[in-house]
């Protein structure tokens, strides 16, 4: 516990005794102030040198460090065993505690990532928004800025090697088309081994690692031997993937000189909110990959280039930090200084396994390199900008129609899908700062009984979602409370939910409006006619957009409810009989019409079906 409130500075002896307990061995060190909260966390090989120079006379300090020096209060220390452990606990505290002087990552949902799912028999492949960190082996790639690009280059991975192509088996009992034209290897019958399989998607994995050449010297070895051995159908298939991969490189890739070095470059630009940084991956003389990431820092324009090479450094690190060795390149090329670059250039070299050289170009070829990704983060720049200035446009307007006493944060959508009554579905989109933010969605299944096919109930459907939604609000008060709803419909649909706001006291908390879809009308509670608004104005925009979402979003789900619910198989009806029996019974049978007409004897002689069970079946179909 802190007892003095003095900062350390204006202190001198007790400064001095805590420096002389701090060890010269790699660790961390944190910084609080008088309130116990941490200020700064860094790392370091030697923590007694490093934390001492911070109060070292005439130390030339940015303006924010000198800052943060006049309110240390205290000094706490964790000593490591190596420097790669220092490092990794640095960026693990730090994402834990985000002291305010450190630079802090955002994590912009907007880039996507390509996961490899290596965790599982047979790994799924897939572009995703959100890193999912649970499972250690799984693999994540990006964020790439160029979305386009990235579902492109997946679409032809997955026309050149044959991959699972849904996350579901189509159909319980046989392959889909896709193993008829040789698109999948027949994954969900399991006609190809896990160990195969692996072998193929470590292939693809090579793409987006940056090695294609490698792996088409490897192509390009594996068919002449098996053109040796006579297997000309084998042959002819790596000769179409090899194809297949220099098309790829042609269409995607920009020739660079110097091919003998896999190198990364990076370099920043921002305003006075944020820097925008881009590293451009570069192997065998070609671009492979390009990747975004943001960070916040007020008054970049007055930052010095130990600050810009500390963002710099931070980027590099929660970059390389979750990378294989074979992804680090041998050169990093960065655009300032970094204030810790022999420490990261050190914990590369060891976990690649070979030299890593990290360096402020002096050249004009590299210059000129640096130069290029800098302008792409200046453009990456002035996008984010002209997309954050109409978002506020649109909620600034929104604000003002609604008489809502601040911008709304975090705004809810919501809508119901059905036909008929049948398979009703709800959804929830978020929308922060006027931007989807996908990781909140949500689908309801509509548990009404009243609700089914034949007989619908939106109004009642809409006051049994917003039932659940605050509900769950009660159990947990962490998760975030919305500043606006929006509901997709009218009067009635708005009544029901104000009824049910009205029942847990949270329609003073939050505010609700309901936008028709004829006129584009919005409603408020308790009045009769709809506001008087422009459809075309920024506001009405921005709720049109989010209503336009929650109806994809529901629509979405109940044409996968509907679509799963048309596909299943009679035999889900019987009590007792899994999708694994169910296999079992469809192979011995070939049919469902042959399994109705097989005695209880017939079907008791197939494994795994007991008599007891043959008798269940044989009374359902009789």
């Amino acid at each position: 516990m802190i007892t003095q409130t003095l900062p350390i500075i204006k202190d001198f002896e007790r400064l001095e005794n805590r420096l002389k307990e701090i060890p010269q061995t790699p660790g961390i060190y944190l910084m609080r102030d008088s309130s116990e909260r941490i200020l700064y966390i860094g790392k370091s090989k030697k923590l007694r040198n490093r934390v001492r120079s911070y109060f070292r006379d005439g130390k030339n300090h940015t303006h924010r460090i000198s800052l943060m020096i006049q309110q240390i209060v205290d000094i706490e220390f964790i000593v490591t065993d190596t420097e790669a452990e220092a490092l990794a606990l640095e960026a693990n505290l730090i994402k834990q505690h985000q002291p305010y002087f450190n630079v802090l990552l955002k994590d912009d949902k907007k880039y996507p990532y390509l996961c490899i799912t290596w965790s599982e028999d047979y790994p799924r492949i897939f572009i995703t928004r959100k890193r999912r960190l649970g499972k250690a082996r799984d693999r994540y790639y990006g964020p790439y800025v160029d979305t386009a690009l990235l579902r492109n280059t997946l679409h032809l991975v997955k026309r050149i090697f044959p991959l699972r192509q849904r996350p579901k088996p189509l159909f319980k009992d046989r392959s889909c088309l896709n193993y008829d034209i040789g698109r999948c290897p027949g994954v969900c019958q399991e006609l190809i081994t896990p160990e195969e399989y692996h072998k193929i998607v470590q292939r693809v994995a090579m793409i987006f690692q940056g090695r294609t050449g490698e792996l088409i010297d490897i192509l390009n070895t594996q068919m002449e031997k098996e053109a040796e051995m006579l297997n000309f159908e084998k042959s002819a298939v790596i000769r179409d993937q090899i194809r297949g991969l220099n098309s790829l490189n042609a269409d995607q890739k920009v020739s660079l000189p110097d091919d003998r070095v896999s190198r990364d470059a990076i370099a920043l630009a921002g305003n006075h909110q944020i820097a925008c940084i881009q590293l451009f991956q570069i192997r065998a003389g070609k671009l492979v990959g390009r990747l975004g990431f943001i960070a916040e820092i007020p008054d970049f324009k007055m930052a010095e280039n130990q600050e810009l090479g500390t963002i710099l450094q931070r980027v590099l690190e929660s970059h390389y930090q979750i990378v294989e060795s074979v992804e680090i390149p041998t050169e990093i090329i960065v655009q300032n200084e970094l204030p810790e670059g022999e420490f990261l250039q050190i914990w590369l070299t060891e976990k690649k396994g070979k030299k890593v050289e990290i360096f402020v170009p002096q050249r004009q070829g590299k210059a000129e390199l640096v130069e290029m990704v800098r302008k792409n983060a200046e453009y990456e720049l002035l996008r984010l900008a002209k997309m954050s200035d109409r978002n506020n446009e649109a909620m600034t307007d929104l604000a003002e129609i609604l008489d809502l006493p601040e911008l709304p944060h975090r705004i809810e959508g919501y809508d119901i899908s059905h036909i008929q009554g049948s398979d009703a579905v709800a959804s929830r989109v978020v929308f922060i700062d006027g931007l989807p933010a996908k990781q909140h969605y949500r689908h309801y299944k509509i548990k009404n009984p009243e609700v089914r096919s034949g007989h619908s109930d939106d109004f009642a459907s809409m006051a049994e979602v917003m039932g659940r939604r605050f509900r769950d609000y009660e159990k947990q008060p962490t998760t975030e409370k919305p500043d606006l709803i929006m509901i997709d419909g009218g009067k009635g649909q708005l009544s029901a939910v104000v009824a049910v706001m009205e029942e847990m006291n949270m329609l003073e908390e939050v505010r609700v409006v309901s936008l028709a879809k004829q006129r584009e009308e919005i409603f408020l509670p308790g009045e009769s006619q709809p506001l008087t608004t422009d459809a075309e104005q920024p506001g009405v925009q921005l709720l049109r957009r989010l209503r336009d979402e929650a109806h994809r979003f529901a629509v979405s789900f109940h044409r996968d409810k509907r679509s799963q619910r048309m596909k299943r198989s009679r035999l889900d009806e019987i009590p007792g009989l899994g999708q694994h029996r169910q296999k079992l019974l469809l192979g011995h049978f070939h049919s469902v019409d042959y399994i109705r007409m097989a005695t209880v004897e017939q079907l008791a002689e197939v494994s795994g079906v007991g008599p007891k069970l043959a008798q269940q079946i044989y009374d359902y179909f009789h």
